[in-house]
């Protein structure tokens, strides 16, 4: 009976490891694609902001009507790969994946302040977990969570080629404190062969080397500490308003068209006052002047922030990551000065520290941070991480993120 049962798993785990490779393939390919346009439009968009963003409105429109007529359960988006996680839904339908790339590309054409992980995450997940019905056959509990943590971590490794981190993140994001660890090979096989077919098919990585050599003494920690608080403040606050607003929207406006041609108008007026377009798209330009000594003034992060919330809780299609990516990027430059780092370095950290305090996820920072900028600045990120949870109590960009009962 034993060797049968060793058996039967040498078989699962042989077919499940092949189709984390055709999947890691699949969806780095679909990244690929999804990130190349998605620049192409973010050029376009830069360099005519007059033209594109005063239609911000209209552009909000036909995302509504595109999910109000063919959408069905996609309108929930990342929450219906919760929902799936927890078996409150079977399954998620296949068109979710045109549906939300061409939403997040028309929301970023015309100008609205979003990122693009959360696409990369649901469209992972989706081509994924088309694959687990044909593992039912094989007896696994855990065969329908596997696919969809595998899918995950490949969609987040495709776009942003940190497979480490993507794999953390699709693990532990699901559930705060918990680690679904018995999926770790198929999803790393996903993550790096998504990762490395995105790289192949010509999709950029964002990466930085930042080397300093310091002393970790008593002094440094409590800098680092005081960093992680005020990062861990402002990823909190983040979710914090992101939620809220949420609700008070769909109270106030029951009607989605309404909601975001209104929302829409002050929109496109504010991104336009706010410096022509500064604060519109993924916020690179942003993270660009973090690293490279422009100018990054004292309200860049929070007027990211704030834009950012209004764009996506007003209905629009895109991502936290991103704009969370560019937020501590910038608060980290206005940092740096005042508690006597160097700004490079203390960008670095904010970059990573808002991530991990807005998304929950404590591994997933520490190995993006290794992976963009370098793994001698691990021992400062986890000093930076551990502080920000100090505050972030159970906040998260993600309504459906459970916390672990474990006491």
């Amino acid at each position: 009976m034993k060797n049968r049962i060793d058996t039967q798993r040498l078989v699962y785990l042989a077919f499940i490891t092949l189709a984390a490779f055709l999947i890691g393939i699949l969806i780095g390919t679909v990244d690929a694609v999804f990130g190349q346009v998605l620049s192409a439009i973010s050029a376009i968009r830069e360099a005519h902001p007059l033209y594109l963003t005063p239609f911000l409105a209209l552009g909000g429109l036909l995302i509504v009507f595109l999910y109000d007529h063919f959408g069905g359960t996609s309108g929930k988006g990342i929450n219906l790969v919760f929902e799936v996680a927890d078996k409150k839904e079977r399954e998620i339908p296949k068109r979710l994946v045109p549906l939300v790339m061409l939403a997040t590309w028309i929301t970023h054409l015309f100008g609205g302040s979003a990122g693009r992980e959360g696409v990369a995450v649901q469209l992972g997940a989706t081509i994924s977990h088309a694959f687990s019905p044909f593992f039912h056959s094989i007896k696994s509990p855990r065969t329908s969570r596997t696919f969809l943590i595998m899918g995950m971590a490949a969609g987040f490794a495709g776009l942003f080629q940190t497979p480490i981190a993507a794999i953390m993140f699709a693990m532990e994001v699901l559930i705060i404190g918990h680690l679904d660890l018995w999926a770790i090979l198929p999803t790393c096989i996903a993550a790096f062969t998504a990762s490395t077919t995105s790289h192949l098919l010509g999709l950029e990585k964002f990466s930085h080397a930042v080397q300093f050599d310091f002393t970790l003494d008593g002094v440094l920690f409590l800098k680092l500490a005081i960093l992680g608080l005020c990062f861990g403040f402002a990823g909190t606050l983040f979710a914090f308003l992101l939620r809220q607003t949420k609700l008070k929207l769909l109270k106030t406006f029951k009607d989605p068209y309404q909601r975001i041609f209104i929302l829409s108008l002050l929109l496109s007026s504010l991104l336009l006052i706010c410096g022509l377009g500064r604060y519109s798209g993924l916020g690179t330009n942003l993270v660009a002047a973090s690293f490279s000594g422009e100018a990054v003034y004292p309200f860049d992060w929070l007027l990211k922030l704030l834009l950012t919330v209004l764009t996506l809780a007003a209905g629009f299609q895109g991502g936290e990551v991103t704009p969370l990516f560019t937020i501590g990027a910038t608060l980290g430059s206005v940092l740096a000065p005042l508690i006597g780092l160097p700004l490079e370095f203390v960008a670095a950290l904010g970059f990573c520290g808002v991530f991990g305090s807005a998304t929950g996820t404590f591994l997933a920072p520490i190995f993006i941070c290794g992976e963009t900028f370098g793994f001698e600045n691990t021992p400062y990120i986890f000093i930076v991480v551990c502080f920000a949870f100090l505050i972030k109590k159970d906040t998260s960009i993600y309504s459906l993120q459970k916390i672990s009962d474990i006491k």
